[in-house]
């Protein structure tokens, strides 16, 4: 079984070696197999990172430090334990996660790595930055530092848990002053930066998200320049560090606090570690370099020029190095947590019992799999698991860096961290002296187009910039109420401010206008060519059937229909918004009750030819002329009516669009205005009936068919326009309206009149009084 370690210290490379170990001498867990295991230095390179795991994908052996046990079967590797920083283990995690092998960090902290859409294959266990994050901003708050500083790492770990703080003190009450970025590649001129900003600040509280490295180089500088007289707050990375404690000379960290992994021990680790000879080690490649540098030594087969040599046998018990220096032993039992997660997973896929299916073949998904369900104890009572994001339960101990008489640092846990209690209990400070520096409360001042909003529970001075609300303004600084708008003016994008609210109506200028403009003209144009046709051929069979008289008149009141709808275009006044209507009302009239005659014609013209019946001396021109006079006058005495008690009217729409005026034509009184349509619908209906009920009287050109036709077209469009024009906003209704009249219009003008057209154009043979009275003509030789 393969393990690959991927990491930077030796120390954590140990701390896997003697669980490697430990496992294979238990009987009770992966009886009779041993694992293997290779190791990888990446220096800290995500370059390096990114091509031994291209490799490893491809196949190719790199062996940095391949254990001496003779492997049974291919070295496949089957998991990784590693790496240590944040941004390396996402480029690891990145390249291997599309193959599903496990990669087990137990210092990659960033809770970007709790995605399983982009890391699908990575586990820890090491609580993600997430946890760690928020109870820095709770830690924060219980304090009342409500007014603080903060400095970032400028990479994953920094960037991700800054931004998961900074959301979490919001949420909070407290506010950052400042917040900065630094890696320790950075030029002098961005500490300088730094250095500037943190003493042009007002805050006392500084939240430092660094890497040990990072606020090493930054400690130097601030030592420096005495930067002292901070409260620092500090994350797991740099807390519990005795060597960054060592460097702080000057006491600038003194008093600090923040968030470190709990205390942990791991039984024979220490004495593992301090036994480990160069000459007997399981990985003498790795730790011979280390060896000479420690003890200033070299052995014969690594240097010709020995200024002393190493016997191998040197006691490190006496060396003050920081190989020895067991102050990170909870990262070490989280390595051996790590190791043991994917013994038992094995252990789960073999079957094992007192022996082990030895014949399975395994793979690194099926492995991915059993790890993720792992439950088991440490040999110290340590539960190990991972919830659906791969991480362990977040348990935190809160450290107080306290000077002793000796002036030693000394790390004081002064309380607990729980995430898997309460949310009111989470936090647990025990009753313990503590050293900060208290804060004054302050916010910056609020601009115009915002106004303070005190926070609950908080003094005066403590509150949030709330921009106004739209339509809502303020023109002065620290006010705490904002002005609202008159209704026709509405405030600007910076909220101190009222502007005049754009009035807004169907114009010719935009497109929408333009459109029906177009479609109006050119419906009135094309009836002006149909009538120029039927004059021109006024004398033949085709025209004069049916009462040429009524089609001319037909013809008319569709030109006006055509036009009335340019009424409805441009800005709504007294006058257009009255004639708009009647305009509508009395043409569509007129047009119908033109139909309705025709189609009248058609029935009483067959009913004549019945013997002894005198039907069509009480249906002449006269009387055609007087139904068609009579209908339109219902419809004007309607008109007169509605004008004359409750007209329609400009109105000023506010509510429409809140930002804008919507100029539109209020009906007045909306009975009137549906009587007019309820007119136009019963003459179309009768209409409708009288056509289909002549449909199939015998005549090669039955006009009646066509009207049947043009009149389910104007019904449709009619009644589809009720539903529409009610739920239309604004100007939208106006186009509905606009729309259904030009529908209905070309319907009947293109149904009634376009077939007549065709063949007094394109078939003259058919005008004839013979086709046109259904008689047989005789087909020529």
């Amino acid at each position: 079984m393969g393990i690959l370690y991927w990491g930077g210290y030796l120390q954590f490379a140990q701390a896997m070696l003697f669980a490697i170990e430990e496992i294979n001498k238990r009987t009770d867990l992966l009886p009779g197999i041993s694992l293997g295991y290779k190791i990888y230095d990446d220096c800290g390179s995500v370059a390096r990172s990114i091509g031994v795991t291209l490799a490893l994908v491809n196949g190719s052996e790199i062996v940095f430090a391949p254990s001496k046990t003779t492997c049974t079967r291919p070295a496949y590797v089957q998991a990784i334990i590693g790496a240590t920083s944040s941004s390396t283990t996402i480029a690891v995690a990145t390249v291997i996660g599309p193959f599903f092998v496990p990669v087990i960090s137990h210092f990659a902290t960033c809770a970007c790595l709790s995605d399983k859409t982009k890391y699908p294959s990575f586990l820890r266990t090491i609580p993600s930055d997430y946890y760690q994050s928020r109870a820095l901003a709770h830690l924060v708050k219980h304090f009342g530092w409500t007014w603080v500083g903060a400095i970032r790492t400028n990479n994953d770990y920094g960037n991700n848990g800054m931004a998961t703080f900074t959301e979490t003190a919001q949420q909070l009450g407290v506010c950052l002053e400042y917040s900065v970025s630094f890696f320790r590649t950075d030029p002098y001129a961005k500490i300088q930066r730094i250095l500037d900003i943190i003493k042009a600040s007002t805050s006392k509280v500084i939240v430092a998200f660094l890497a040990r490295a990072d606020l090493n180089v930054l400690l130097h500088e601030f030592s420096y320049h005495n930067l002292s007289g901070y409260q620092w707050v500090g994350s797991e990375s740099w807390i519990f560090d005795s060597q960054t404690a060592a460097l702080d000379i000057h006491h600038i960290l003194d008093g600090a606090i923040g968030l470190s992994i709990p205390k942990a021990h791991v039984t024979g680790l220490r004495e593992f570690i301090l036994d480990e000879k160069p000459l007997n080690s399981s990985n003498n490649e790795l730790f011979t370099e280390f060896w000479e540098t420690l003890f200033s030594c070299k052995f014969k087969e690594s240097s010709a020029d020995i200024q002393r040599e190493c016997t191998g046998h040197e006691d490190m018990t006496g060396v003050q190095n920081s190989f020895i220096d067991m102050s990170l032993m909870p990262i070490f039992n989280n390595i051996y947590k790590g190791v043991y997660a994917v013994a038992h997973a094995f252990h789960n896929i073999l079957s094992c019992n007192n022996t082990c299916n030895k014949n399975l073949q395994l793979d690194p998904f099926m492995v991915l799999q059993h790890i993720r369900k792992i439950y088991f104890t440490t040999k110290e009572g340590d539960e190990v698991y991972f919830n659906e994001n791969g991480d362990p339960a977040a348990k935190y101990d809160i450290i107080n860096w306290q000077q002793k008489e000796n002036g030693v640092v000394e790390f004081v846990t002064v309380g607990l961290y729980d995430t898997s209690l309460a949310a009111e209990k989470q936090l647990n400070l025990q009753s313990k002296s503590l050293i900060w520096v208290p804060v004054s409360v302050c916010s910056e001042k609020c601009p115009p187009g915002t106004r303070k909003v005190l926070q609950k529970g908080r003094p005066v001075c403590c509150y949030d910039c709330i921009r106004c609300a739209e339509g809502e303004i303020n023109n002065i600084t620290d006010s705490i109420t904002c002005v609202k708008c008159l209704p026709e003016f509405w405030s600007n994008e910076r909220r101190d401010a009222c502007i005049k609210k754009e009035a807004v109506f169907l114009s010719y200028e935009e497109i929408m206008g333009a459109l029906l403009t177009a479609a109006s003209l050119f419906g009135a144009c094309m009836t002006i060519g149909v009538i120029q046709i039927f004059f021109k051929y006024r004398k033949t069979p085709i025209v004069r059937a049916n009462n040429s008289e009524l089609s001319f008149l037909l013809l008319f009141s569709l030109i006006l229909c055509f036009l009335c709808s340019l009424t409805f275009i441009s800005q709504p006044s007294d006058w257009s918004c009255m004639l708009r209507h009647v305009a509508f009302g009395i043409t569509f009239v007129l047009c119908i009750s033109c139909l309705l005659g025709k189609t009248m014609v058609v029935l009483m013209a067959f009913r004549a030819t019945r013997p002894g019946s005198n039907v069509q001396k009480w249906f002449g021109q006269t009387q055609q002329r007087l139904c068609v006079t009579a209908f339109t006058l219902m419809q004007v005495i309607i008109c007169i009516t509605w004008l004359t008690t409750s007209p329609p009217f400009p109105f000023k729409n506010f509510k429409e669009i809140k930002d804008k005026i919507t100029l539109e034509c209020a009906l007045g009184s909306a009975v009137g205005f549906w009587a007019v349509l309820g007119y136009i619908g019963l003459l179309a209906i009768l209409c409708f009936i009288f056509a289909f009920l002549a449909r199939k009287l015998p005549d090669n050109f039955n006009e009646a068919k066509f009207i049947t036709f043009s009149m389910l077209i104007f019904c449709a469009v009619w009644i589809t326009f009720i539903p529409a024009y009610v739920s239309s906003p604004g100007k939208f209704s106006v186009a509905v309206e606009i729309f259904a009249i030009l529908a209905s219009s070309f319907g009947l003008l293109i149904c009634i009149f376009i077939p007549k057209c065709y063949i007094i154009l394109m078939k003259p043979e058919k005008n004839t009084k013979k086709r046109i009275m259904g008689k047989k003509v005789p087909q020529s030789l």
